[in-house]
């Protein structure tokens, strides 16, 4: 998909916010996440993992507040964000910060978490329901198969993981269901259109994307007690992540952009994963660990490159956000 000309971004306060802000705010939440689960597979002190899933927490308030900002003056912005790749990602990514921020919520307020589960569903369906709108009216480019599918179409599993932290299993076998039809059809189609095209360097960091579905999957079915199709899934995750680990440079080539947010949440929610799998198999407790060290050390750094461009008003200009 084509990048569109840089637009100047005029003064304003939040008048450009750039939905790529949201894929490694999402990574965060990830990883303080598996700090939780670690804490009950290692040991580790519990408040490591609450400490910084509140610090993102608020991270997170102030990038919705920014982006509520700028629909606030142009409603139109949203649907031309979702014309371009960057948008597209950053925008599935803030509605999937819904569900996460429900599993947040489950252990301490599951009374306030079925809200915010209700309301990522809505944001959700409207989301999707402008996605197919831009689509049909856009270019046949817009409507090319990319990994950034997954998380439009199959990000339903992470709503699922929360329908289960707030004990909702017939809801989350439900959705479960739904994101592995989907999940499926964009692996097929991906690999098809795969052997056909070349993929841009820049572009390569986001084939990451194509874990994550595998990963929430296996979460998922371990929690509806299918232990079987769970390490099914893990064991597909670790090949998947094994072929990306040996394509790691060909990946990277073309240096560091903001798509590199996608490499954040796949590696949180592999590493959450083998950590749940690990619970009943011990010998899933080292893939774990490593899993959560290089979580560890690769996420932050890229989140705080990734706001930092914020910061600065490069990211919106290097990711051709729209202006309110």
């Amino acid at each position: 998909m084509a990048f569109k000309a840089p637009t100047p971004t005029p003064p304003g306060l939040w008048r450009r916010t750039p939905p790529a802000i949201f894929p490694p705010i999402l990574g965060l939440m990830g990883l303080g996440l598996l700090w939780r689960g670690a804490a009950k597979i290692f040991g580790v002190p519990t408040g490591l993992g609450e400490a910084l899933l509140g610090a993102v927490t608020l991270l997170w308030l102030l990038a919705v507040l920014a982006y509520g900002s700028k629909i606030a003056r142009r409603p139109g912005v949203v649907a031309e964000d979702l014309r371009i790749l960057p948008g597209r990602a950053g925008l599935a990514a803030v509605v999937l910060c819904f569900y996460t921020f429900a599993v947040v919520l489950a252990p301490y307020a599951p009374a306030q978490a079925r809200p915010v589960l209700l309301l990522g569903l809505i944001a959700h369906g409207a989301m999707l329901a402008l996605l197919l709108r831009v689509m049909a009216r856009g270019p046949v480019e817009q409507r090319q198969v990319t990994p950034v599918w997954h998380l439009q179409f199959t990000g339903f599993i992470v709503a699922a993981i929360a329908a289960e932290a707030l004990g909702m299993m017939a809801f989350a076998k439900l959705l479960f269901w739904v994101a592995l039809v989907c999940a499926v059809a964009i692996w097929a189609l991906s690999a098809r259109q795969f052997a056909r095209e070349r993929v841009p360097a820049p572009l390569r960091p986001l084939l990451v994307i194509h874990l994550t579905p595998a990963n929430f999957l296996g979460a998922v079915a371990i929690g509806l007690g299918w232990d079987l199709l769970g390490t099914v899934f893990s064991v597909i995750a670790a090949g998947l992540l094994l072929a990306l680990l040996a394509a790691a440079r060909w990946l990277t080539a073309a240096g560091f952009t903001p798509l590199w947010g996608a490499f954040t949440f796949p590696l949180a929610s592999v590493g959450a994963l083998w950590l749940t799998l690990a619970a009943a198999h011990p010998m899933w407790r080292v893939p774990g660990g490593l899993a959560l060290i290089a979580a560890t050390l690769v996420i932050p750094p890229i989140a705080f490159r990734v706001m930092k461009m914020w910061a600065s008003g490069q990211l919106a200009v290097k990711t051709n956000a729209a202006v309110a």
